[in-house]
């Protein structure tokens, strides 16, 4: 029978060889300060910008993590909105979009104020606002009661599952989540990015709710980053450098949860993602940067609304390819039109036309193909 580290008899008094951590712990932190000195020197605009497009790849990798995917467009316009950003027309937003990024702005934008149980429950409602997690209906807003059986993380068809980690029981769980918020809220003395990471390993380990624990953790570990940073601004997402690296991030939780209570190498591998993940961020900067430098050299031309908008998706990564139906489609415009808004940036040398043609012509932006891969 697996014995899972919960069921140890010194659970939860992790261990780890600080001394095994230093230099990875020195280059993170340094690389995390020199970012943040980046993007406060960008000025308010671009840093805004910078923000934003951290946020939504946050929020849309955290839900890609689990397999369910959120409209792009729904997320930034939630979060620009809750924000007050000035970003044009706004996309309206379904609840539970809406509630996904409740959470995640919860997180990071308070992240000074105690993570209570109450707190949890809210959060854990914003991600099930109907009650269900898919066609399924779950407890949202409290412990789980293991009603159904024990709390599993299995993959594989019906019969013949594969079960990788097993839960405390339901029993357990108001003193496992009372011991772990008494040390999330107080002053260990240590880092508060080995924190995170710990936090994250610790929830989820405990996971709590009937769905949802792993988008939990990763808004925990992202309150302990900007507490890290004393910043509620956000310019890089460990999330969608988890979503790159998902199923090692998965194998290295189901190693760990089956291992000793030395935590050694979970930490490692979080600080070296966490490390990944700013790379990431210089992409962000890059990108900010060449928006804001693309409007700056057209800042004399007129476009309609409908070009700035569509020039703007394409500036923050259009995803596919574009076509003038898909121009149509997303503009609320006819195809006549589509071809004529398209046709007068082809005249003026903002975009190009492919050149493989055909039924489905596409289309890029003149200074940059990479925009529209």
């Amino acid at each position: 029978m697996v014995t899972y580290f919960h069921q140890l008899a010194d659970w939860p008094h992790f261990a780890w060889k600080q001394d095994l951590l230093a230099n990875l712990l020195a280059r993170v932190r340094h690389r995390q300060g020199r970012l943040i000195g980046q993007m406060q020197g960008l000025g308010f605009r671009l840093r805004e910008e910078a923000v934003l497009h951290t946020l939504t790849e946050d929020v849309i990798k955290s839900s890609e993590i689990e397999g369910e995917v959120l409209n792009k467009d729904q997320v930034r316009s939630s979060i620009a909105r809750r924000l007050g950003m000035d970003i044009g027309a706004l996309s309206p937003a379904d609840r539970h979009v809406e509630g996904v990024v409740e959470m995640m702005l919860d997180a990071t934008q308070k992240y000074g104020e105690p993570l209570t149980a109450d707190r949890l429950f809210g959060w854990h409602a914003s991600l099930f606002p109907t009650g269900h997690s898919g066609i399924s209906k779950i407890d949202v807003g409290k412990w789980r009661t293991d009603a159904g059986g024990p709390m599993q993380v299995v993959s594989g068809p019906i019969g013949r599952e594969r079960v990788h980690y097993q839960a405390p029981p339901a029993p357990r769980l108001d003193g496992e989540m009372r011991a772990f918020l008494e040390w999330f809220n107080a002053d260990q003395g240590y880092d508060p990015v080995i924190k995170a990471a710990v936090a994250h390993l610790w929830f989820v380990t405990i996971h709590p709710f009937d769905d949802g624990n792993g988008r939990v953790a990763r808004a925990i570990a992202d309150m302990s980053l900007a507490r890290s940073e004393d910043s509620t601004q956000r310019f890089y997402s460990m999330s969608a450098q988890i979503r790159q690296e998902r199923n090692r991030y998965y194998d290295m939780l189901e190693a760990t949860q089956r291992g000793g209570l030395e935590i050694t190498a979970w930490i490692q591998w979080f600080l070296e993602c966490l490390d990944r993940a700013f790379d990431g961020a210089e992409g962000v900067l890059a990108t900010v940067l060449a928006k804001a430098e693309f409007w700056q050299r057209h800042a004399s031309e007129h476009f309609s609304p409908r070009q700035h908008d569509m020039l703007n998706r394409l500036l923050d990564g259009f995803t596919g390819k574009l076509t003038s139906s898909k121009w149509a489609k997303i503009e609320k415009c006819s195809p006549d039109t589509a071809l004529r808004d398209i046709n007068d940036l082809l005249a003026r040398g903002v975009l190009q036309r492919d050149t493989a043609g055909g039924r489905s012509t596409s289309y890029f932006l003149a200074e940059s193909r990479s925009f529209s891969d």
